[in-house]
């Protein structure tokens, strides 16, 4: 049976969600065009450019998992806003950063409180919309997200050629203050509150796994090579894969885990994650290769660097208007064959020393590859949970996105240093070549 709502701010609720979106999601990737110019003004070694983005990453894809039960506990308006207040109080932390030190620990802390605050909005949409409507809101995610996160480089570019008040770098992370306002008071004059459930409990051991097991992966990546690579870095990771698969037994045993039992049993749903790990990782990576890339290399300022790669913005724009409509195998497959397709484009141009304009075909080509997949991979994976399962499978794929999307920095950025772009780049079309065979384990069309 239908549902009716009486909400009569409900789209205006959608609005302040949204914009929290789009905050969170410059912030978790501005870095990639930035970190150049956050080194050359503050110091700091190059695993200080991949901590500058992985950091935040980490730290918000692990508080991810527990923030949604947070928010079901204590409830939801009221998480959602102490994250809003925590992230642009931290957001301007980072703006006054005195080392690379204290701003990677405000990164750290955006990305936490950006996991209490982003959780809270899916639930409230869900409270606010009623079953006719909701679908044609969540439908507004996969396009404002896909394009807030490349949008980010490009914002990020602008600010620092605009130097206002010789603020260099730190002007994008003061524009957070005054949209971070707007969200506040949004969520305190449209949200309906709401107390919280008292029965709701939170797996304590659950999610120290999660913390711990990606704390070991993704350290040793980063500060592996600087370190020489010693005995250490491989135990860590180790380590990190054991209390992965603790974490696995954990989820069976708990009275109150952090996932619904039922979607570890469901093969599509525990395959569609898999996809998700390989196609955020390359994607993760690969624009802050390309950034590193055009300014340590070829020595542009950032402004240019995000002119350049303004171009994948445009495809995803474009694909996403008026590419195909249905989700499922085919659509993922098309995608991941363009995304390959453009990604060895650019792998073409940079091995040729081909001039710098030569990378905006392959980079629009990227765009249009993954403007079918954002939101096509989410719809896809999440076909794969009954309605009592969306909420818990919803928050563990943004958390998938998010420590995969900093794992995908921590290699691809070794690599960059390492053996250059190109190798990068071949990296990222073998993840991408992954994440279509195993596209197979995902339901075709809308079956569950």
């Amino acid at each position: 049976m239908t549902t009716t709502t009486t909400h009569p701010w409900r789209w205006r609720v959608l609005a302040v969600v949204l914009l929290a979106e789009i905050m969170d999601l410059l912030d978790s990737t501005v870095m990639t065009v930035a970190a150049p110019s956050v080194r050359a003004g503050i110091g700091g070694g190059e695993a200080t450019v991949q901590w500058l983005t992985a950091g935040y990453t980490l730290a918000f894809g692990v508080l991810l998992v527990i923030g949604g039960r947070l928010g079901d506990r204590f409830g939801r308006r009221r998480l959602f806003v102490l994250g809003a207040i925590g992230f642009t109080v931290a957001s301007a932390l980072c703006a006054l950063a005195p080392s690379p030190e204290v701003l990677i620990a405000a990164r750290v802390a955006q990305g936490a409180l950006g996991a209490l605050m982003i959780p809270q909005g899916f639930g409230v949409l869900a409270a606010v919309f009623d079953s006719d409507e909701r679908g044609k809101a969540f439908s507004l995610f996969g396009p404002v997200m896909g394009l807030a996160a490349i949008g980010g480089p490009i914002l990020a570019g602008g600010l620092i050629a605009l130097d206002l008040g010789g603020l260099d770098w730190r002007l994008i992370f003061l524009v957070n203050v005054p949209i971070g306002a707007l969200v506040v008071a949004g969520a305190l004059r449209w949200m309906p509150a709401d107390d919280g459930d008292a029965g709701a409990r939170i797996d304590p051991v659950g999610a120290a796994l999660v913390a711990v097991g990606s704390a070991l992966l993704v350290h040793p990546l980063i500060q592996g090579r600087e370190a020489g690579w010693p005995w250490w870095t491989f135990a860590e990771m180790a380590a990190g894969v054991v209390a992965f698969l603790a974490l696995g037994r954990r989820q069976r045993t708990s009275a109150s885990p952090i996932l619904v039992p039922s979607l570890l049993r469901k093969r599509a749903f525990v395959g569609g994650l898999v996809v998700a790990v390989s196609f955020f990782a390359g994607v993760g990576g690969l624009m802050l290769v390309l950034s590193l890339h055009l300014q340590l290399d070829l020595g542009h300022s950032a402004l240019w660097t995000a002119l350049t790669l303004s171009p994948m913005a445009v495809g995803i724009v474009l694909s996403s208007a008026l590419g195909p409509k249905t989700a499922g195998r085919s659509v993922l497959h098309l995608g991941l064959g363009v995304q390959v397709v453009g990604v060895l484009g650019l792998a073409t141009v940079v091995a040729a020393d081909l001039p710098t304009w030569a990378l905006l075909g392959p980079t629009l080509v990227v765009g249009l590859g993954l403007g079918l997949l954002f939101g096509t991979l989410i719809q896809s994976v999440l076909a794969t949970a009954s309605p009592a399962e969306v909420g818990s499978a919803s928050g563990a794929l943004n958390a998938v996105q998010q420590l995969a999307t900093a794992l995908g920095v921590a290699v691809l950025g070794t690599l960059f240093f390492d053996g250059g772009l190109v190798v990068a780049l071949l990296v990222v079309a073998a993840l991408g070549l992954v994440s279509a065979a195993l596209v197979t384990r995902l339901p075709e069309g809308d079956r569950s």
